[in-house]
């Protein structure tokens, strides 16, 4: 069973350890050392609710309902458009770790609204945990499959909560002003990417570029 346990661990590193809108999110949370155990913890639940769903068989819907995920990959194409443009604009302003953490400080409410939309308008999320991790997982036995499912949750707990606060941890030397506009100028260029390849998925599945 340890060994199931050990897979599931080492399959859920695989799909979260790349650099995305998530782990972006958390570290910059943790680096102004604002609400990032919060997020971390949020992050983490929003992974397990996905995990289970795709482990133990109910998250074949948005999986093989075309629309319903052209519908989500057309909202994280917006969500991340918007979120890549302000930080590359913050990244143009500049300022001080004191100007970027009053830009950033928004309200709990605004944190976590925005921890949700870059959780669940990212389709490769869905994927990773309602495909890759559902379809492995799903070929256990019963009682197998609990212990890859605990695993690939404990990879999420592992590396979000080691992300929050390594990142508050080194916040003194990351919130430098040349840093910082060289983190923001990062993440924007990060989001703009992730935006324009679900906006090319987006635009290959919907069938239109055939006829271009």
């Amino acid at each position: 069973m340890w060994a199931v346990f050990i897979q599931g661990f080492a399959l859920g590193m695989a799909t979260i350890v790349p650099l995305g809108p998530q782990n972006i999110l958390v570290m910059q949370q943790g680096i102004r050392r604002q609400y990032h155990v919060l997020i971390a913890s949020l992050c983490l639940l929003s992974d397990m609710a996905l995990i289970t769903l795709g482990v133990f068989g109910s998250g074949a819907l948005l999986s093989r309902s075309h629309l319903l995920l052209q519908a989500v990959t057309l909202a994280g194409v917006a969500f991340l458009g918007v979120y890549g443009f302000h930080a590359l604009k913050q990244a143009w302003r500049g300022g001080g770790p004191t100007a970027a953490i009053h830009h950033h400080g928004a309200s709990r409410r605004r944190v976590v609204l925005t921890m949700l939309a870059v959780t669940w308008l990212n389709p490769h999320v869905y994927l990773d945990t309602l495909v890759v991790l559902g379809s492995l997982g799903g070929q256990f036995a019963p009682v197998p499959r609990r212990f890859f499912a605990a695993g690939s949750m404990g990879a999420s707990l592992v590396w979000f909560y080691g992300l929050a606060l390594l990142s508050a941890r080194l916040s003194v030397w990351l919130n430098r002003p040349g840093v910082q506009r060289a983190i923001q100028l990062f993440v924007g260029l990060v989001m703009w990417l992730v935006a324009s390849q679900l906006a090319r998925q987006a635009w290959s599945a919907s069938g239109l570029s055939g006829y271009f």
